[in-house]
This record gives structure tokens, sequence and C-alpha cells, in this order.
């Protein structure tokens, strides 16, 4: 059976609050996986420059919080890695949150890294799982923010690519066209 979608049944869509909701979470998530594979990756290749140890920081939350205790070397390490690619891809939520509000491109990505850094300075140290960042040397607080940075740069790059042609970007472009037209912003570059 054929289904011709009318106008009508178009336009309940393109303004369907939780339907934005759902597609912002699920493309955040898919941001959010990207972003962790890609921080995962950074961390990989400086501890092979800086010949530093993984961080267990991530398994003392867990422990904290839920009483895990991982009984062998190779379970902290399995539990250690599933909860750094579930925290990671669940922050990519917050990507998609953050569009909600307009935000797209540099300024969601500086709003979402500033949460998540952010939270890692507040939340690390409070399960002492790392030290206050006022406690930390210079070096290990610029490696801590560029991966962070990568996360973010690397979720607002692939949000934004899922998101490109959304409803709100539609309505943008065609305001944009209107005042082209119109010769309002002939002098300005779009």
């Amino acid at each position: 059976m054929i289904h011709i979608q009318t106008t009508k049944t178009m336009k309940l869509h393109e303004n369907n609050a939780l339907g934005e909701l759902g597609g912002a979470i699920g493309k955040g998530l898919l941001a959010g996986l990207a972003a962790t594979a890609a921080i995962t990756l950074s961390q990989i290749i400086e501890m092979k420059i800086t010949k530093r140890k993984p961080s267990e920081a991530t398994l003392k939350v867990a422990e904290e919080t839920t009483g895990i205790k991982p009984a062998s070397r190779s379970e902290k390490q399995k539990v250690s890695q599933e909860i750094h690619w579930s925290y990671g891809t669940v922050w990519g939520i917050s990507r998609g949150l953050i569009s909600l509000t307009g935000l797209k491109g540099l300024p969601a990505t500086l709003l979402h890294f500033g949460a998540i850094w952010g939270t890692s300075m507040i939340m690390l140290p409070e399960f002492n799982a790392a030290p206050p960042i006022y406690k930390e040397d210079a070096k290990t607080i610029a490696i801590d923010g560029f991966h962070h940075a990568v996360y973010a740069v690397t979720a607002g790059i692939v949000y934004d690519a899922l998101d490109a042609g959304g409803k709100n970007e539609r309505k943008f472009n065609r305001l944009v066209k209107q005042l082209r037209i119109k010769g309002l912003i002939s002098r300005f570059k779009l």
C-alpha cells in the first residue's frame, strides 16, 4: 500500500515538539558515540607520547556510586571501558538539547565543552577520583582540557552534520532568501 503524505500531515510532523526532542536525543547519542571514539583515540595517542597510565577515575566514581568492585585487573579494565563509552555517548544528548535552544556551530560546541569539562572538574574531586583543578599542574590541566575539547568539537561536527537541513535551518534559510530578495541584506555575505 502506498501512502501519500498530505501537506497537513507534513506540518503536523514539522511542529511536533516530542518528535524534535526525540530527534535531538537520537542525533545527540550518535554524536556522543563518535565523540567518545575521538576522545578515546586522543587519549591513547597522548598516553603513548607521555607514557601515562590509563586513568581509573571512572572506576573510582562507579565504585563510590554503585558499590561495584571488580575482582580482577581485567574486570577493572572492562568495567572502566564500559562506563567510559556509556558516559561519553550519553553526554551527546546534552549536545542535542543545546540545539533545541537554537544554538548550533561554535556557540553550541563551546557551551557543550563547558558543560562537559566543568562537570568533570566538579564530579571527579567530589568522588575522590581526581584532585581539584587548583591542585593540578598546568600540563595535566592542558591535557585534560585538550581531550575534552576533542570530544566537544567532534560531537559538534557530527551533531551539526546530522542536523543539517532540519526544520529550523530551513526556516532560517527561507528568511535569509526573503531578506535578500527585499535587498535588506545585500551588503552582507551569508
